[in-house]
């Protein structure tokens, strides 16, 4: 009947999804409407009917597999024709269905259908299927590859990443900003970097100069005395002032124009010290104002729906943004609100209006405005209009409503206007910019005078091919002359040097048993010696030479292993205003990662983070990332583009590796790959649930994958494509792609509440929330409770593990999902591949993982001259990889640790606790309450 149309309709679901979401349905050509056609527990799917019109076959989920279901239409009797049968993706994306295509031979009498990596005529008389030979010798054009050694520098200093909240003195000579949450000046452009209010053990953030460039006010915290507002003279003379009482988390405080109040955001001190998501900076929050020498705290009202608030030269009015109503103004009492002006981009892919600004300036004089827009910066002209504000789109600023010019190529953070309204400043990394808007006009004025002078030239000569030379004086530019002939900002590094956090000593731990991923190598009772902050030799107890004065420590009947490396860690820490030791730095160590990988941080705080770790400041693993993700949002317009926004990570941010996230079509993911490899930059990507996606970006050279690619199991011509394309495979199997969430196994299977290193390097409050009830109960995701035969997770391991003994790279990628102990459960996850051996898992986690980091001449293994990250476990976890927690020590760059305090055992004994999230016992043992 060709007047009907069979599909397999989808209910709901999104991105991942839970079973029974696809249900047959059949279309009636002639009528449009839509009838349903079943209602299975395990969905239903990719319905085929047969030429005579007998039959239909179709697919759906039974206890834990995919089956072929037969149905005759005349009777509506049904049976299994195949079962088990391959995995269905109907807990995906399903981007190439929910099933492979099937087919009927012409008489109907069996159904081609592929399972098991082949092809199979199954008849439906319900006899035995016979296999079709099938076989196709491919060569497949590959990009080059892209992967790069990165070592590990071990100089006794280094130059910060970063400078944050840099912000020009009023007459322009000097700015003020931080680094490693210590507050600095410097003379612009070519001056040295001087520290002010060095005796302040505090986070010193969001610096703010007084009218007269006399003094600077900044924001403070720490852990012991909670947050503050002080002020300290610019040219670092006197001691610092405390302008503020009572401790809160104050922010972003700003100078009025007269010097009278200084403003701030202001949350509970208690707020802070409890939030537990990496944006939640205390909310809610109030708008306050202090008076500029200091004294009581003044409420102005909550700051519900505003953002970024700022001065212009009027000391009368208050500049915030709204994002309902763009660039805003206000009274002090916040009255009298008025709408300016709202500012938007280019549409990113698939967008269908301009991308609006993160945050909009009015200018000192209020003319203008600055506007930021994803990594770019704008100034638009503020028109004088009544009624509503207007919308300027800057998507192309030669013909935006209003006069538009974009000031960046690369991007920008922390904008800030000169006091002259001309000068607009913005650092990335620890590169500072000033850019002159008249100096740009003017500029642009004489390049357009001298275009127009040699084309009238050009014209004016008397030449043998008049048409040649018009068609070539029609003003044309490439786009080189155009760059060339460009303004270019003044940019100068702001370069400040601290100590690299390095021991000093020799230890030998004597009589462990050493797994040192030299192979299959393992060294019963074996003789480790660590110098300073390197390995110097390894080897059966008595065969090395233990220097003379070297402190050796008995760990017999312990196992040594290299230290974990998690090449997906989401450490989440809190931006915007910084915590001196986040807590889940300390976690992850704690369980024994001392490497980490973040893809994809959603901001650059991790730069100043890292650096914090590397001198020592604060407690955690070596942190490396992608910086923020590279988007559609960035919208990739050429190669040159690409180049561009890779500059910002390669050049500034020196991340060492990107995460292209779903950053556009093909061409555009080749142009960032190619960018990647030119500036040598290891680029990993999204998966996004879409396979063939998956398969052309390993083709084209992309240096790694997060999250495991859909539609398992796998078979021999994908383990062969992702191990020889060079592209790790980090599958984050805690959060699976089209199966529920391996983390849920774990959950129900252990008592992560019970664990004691668990309670003790994590908030009690994210301990409960985690641990207690697990939502649900039927969807996927983190939802709910799964019998056991329903997770996919170890196909995915056995993908992983057969693409790394094929010669290509895995990870164990933790996802953030429960800091520290998450990571042991993606390793255990990956042990349970039906091929994977407790030895295979442990290497993936140490050497693969450092491998695929670019971090193998410096990481992953215990070798002479390598770097001292190691683990010191109670168990052994050749016996069993659930041996892997059983964490006695943790060394980090030499720096031997106590596993279940941080305290520090070598090279100088030391405690650092108690933390701040240890300030409450996990059961209240107050005076009241029930058998009190």
């Amino acid at each position: 009947d060709d007047g009907l149309i069979w599909f397999g309709g989808r209910t709901g679901g999104g991105y991942n999804n839970g079973l029974d979401i696809y249900q047959l349905a059949v279309y009636d050509r002639d009528t449009g409407r839509i009838s349903g056609r079943s209602d299975r527990w395990g969905g239903a799917f990719r319905p085929t009917p047969s030429p005579d019109g007998r039959w239909l076959v179709y697919a759906s989920r039974h206890i834990a597999d995919t089956g072929l279901r037969l149905r005759d239409l005349e009777t509506g009797e049904e049976r299994w024709l195949a079962w088990p049968v391959q995995r269905d993706d109907q807990e995906a994306a399903a981007a190439r269905d929910a099933y492979p295509g099937m087919s009927f031979t012409p008489d109907s009498e069996a159904v081609i259908a592929s399972y098991g990596g082949k092809l199979w005529r199954v008849p439906v008389d319900g006899s035995d299927a016979s296999e079709i030979p099938f076989a196709v010798e491919v060569e497949l054009p590959m990009g080059p590859e892209v992967d790069f050694a990165y070592r590990i520098e071990d100089t006794p200093t280094f130059v910060a990443k970063q400078i944050r909240d840099a912000v020009p003195s009023p007459d322009g000579s000097t700015i003020a900003f931080a680094t490693l949450n210590d507050l600095h000046v410097m003379t612009v452009p070519d001056g040295t970097p001087e520290r002010l209010a060095e005796g302040l053990d505090l986070v010193q953030q969001n610096p703010t100069w007084s009218p007269d460039g006399q003094w600077i006010a900044f924001a403070t915290w720490s852990d012991a005395e909670g947050g503050a507002l002080w002020r300290v003279r610019s040219d670092g003379s006197g001691a610092p002032e405390r302008l503020t009482t009572a401790p809160a988390l104050y922010r972003d405080p700003e100078w009025s124009p007269n010097g009278a109040w200084i403003l701030a955001v202001r949350a509970s001190a208690r707020a802070y010290e409890s939030s537990l998501q990496r944006g939640n900076l205390g909310e809610p929050t109030d708008l306050v104002r202090v008076p500029g020498t200091g004294g009581e705290v003044e409420v102005l009202g909550p700051t519900t729906g505003l953002s970024n608030f700022h001065f212009t030269d009027d000391p009368e009015r208050i500049w915030a943004n709204s994002f309902a109503d763009g660039l805003v103004s206000m009274r002090w009492d916040l009255t009298d609100r008025k709408s300016y002006v709202k500012v938007r981009g280019r549409s990113s892919a698939g967008g269908s209006q301009g991308q609006q600004a993160s945050a909009i300036w009015m200018a000192p004089g209020e003319d203008h405005a600055l506007a930021q827009i994803v990594n770019d910066l704008y100034v638009v002209t503020v028109p004088r209009v009544g009624g509503d504000a207007p919308t300027i789109n800057v998507s192309n600023p030669d013909r935006a409503t209003f006069p538009a010019r974009k000031l960046t190529d690369i991007g920008g953070q922390f904008p800030a206007w000169g006091r002259d309204g001309n000068r607009v400043h913005w650092s990335v990394g620890n590169a500072h910019f000033v850019y002159d808007i008249d100096a740009a006009q003017a500029h642009e004025d004489s390049v357009a005078a001298a275009r127009a002078a040699a084309e009238a030239e050009d014209a004016a000569e008397d030449t043998e091919d008049t048409e040649d030379v018009e068609a070539g004086a029609e003003g044309e530019t490439g786009d080189d002359e155009e760059d060339a002939d460009a303004y270019r900002p003044l940019e100068f590094r702001v370069e400040v040097t601290y100590g690299r956090d390095r021991p000093e000593g020799v230890l030998a731990l004597r009589g462990a048993r050493v797994i040192t991923m030299r192979g299959d190598e393992v060294i019963e009772n074996a003789d480790l010696v660590i110098e300073n902050n390197r390995i110097a030799a390894v080897g059966p107890r008595g065969s090395v030479t233990i220097p003379d004065g070297a402190t050796e420590m008995d760990v017999s009947g312990r196992t040594i292993l290299p230290g974990y490396v998690d090449t997906h860690a989401h450490l989440r820490a809190a931006y915007g205003f910084h915590r001196p030791q986040p807590w889940s730095y300390a976690a992850n160590l704690a369980f024994g990662v001392t490497t980490t990988r973040d893809p994809q941080t959603g901001s650059t705080d991790v730069l100043t983070y890292e650096d914090m770790v590397r001198a020592g400041r604060t407690i955690g693993p070596r942190i490396y990332s992608t910086g923020p993700g590279i988007f559609s949002s960035e919208n990739v317009e050429s190669l040159d583009h690409a180049r561009d926004v890779l500059r910002r990570y390669s050049e500034y941010y020196d991340t060492k590796t990107i995460k292209m996230y779903g950053a556009g079509n093909r061409e555009q993911r080749q142009w960032i790959v190619q960018a990647s490899r030119e500036l040598e930059i290891m680029p990993t990507t999204e998966g996004g649930l879409d396979f063939e996606e998956n398969l052309t970006m390993a083709q084209d050279g992309y240096a790694g994958t997060e999250h495991n690619l859909p539609g398992m199991p796998h078979f021999e011509d994908v383990v062969q494509l992702v191990a020889q394309s060079g592209m790790a495979t980090t599958p984050t199997m805690l959060v699976t792609y089209g199966g529920p969430w391996a983390e849920n196994y774990f959950y129900s299977t252990e008592n992560p509440f019970d664990d004691a290193r668990l309670r003790a390097f994590t908030p009690f409050e994210d301990v409960m929330q985690r641990t207690l009830r697990r939502p649900g109960p039927t969807g996927a995701g983190n939802n709910g409770w799964f019998h056991e035969d329903q997770y996919p997770f170890p196909l995915i391991a056995d993908f992983v593990d057969r693409v790394v003994e094929a010669g290509g790279r895995g990870g164990i990628g933790s996802h953030g999902q429960l800091q520290g102990l998450g990571y042991h459960w993606e390793l255990w996850a990956q042990g349970m591949g039906p091929e994977t051996t407790p030895h295979e898992a442990l290497r993936i986690a140490t050497l693969v993982g450092a491998a695929a980091l670019g971090l193998d001449d410096d990481l992953g293994s215990i070798e002479p001259g390598k770097l001292a990250d190691l683990v010191i476990l109670e168990s052994n976890p050749l016996d069993d990889l659930r041996h892997s927690d059983t964490l006695w020590g943790v060394m980090l760059n030499g720096r031997l640790r106590d596993a279940d305090t941080l305290d520090e055992m070598w090279p100088t004994a030391r405690t650092v606790g108690p933390f701040y999230w240890q300030d409450e016992a996990p059961v209240p043992m107050p005076a009241a309450g029930i058998g009190r």
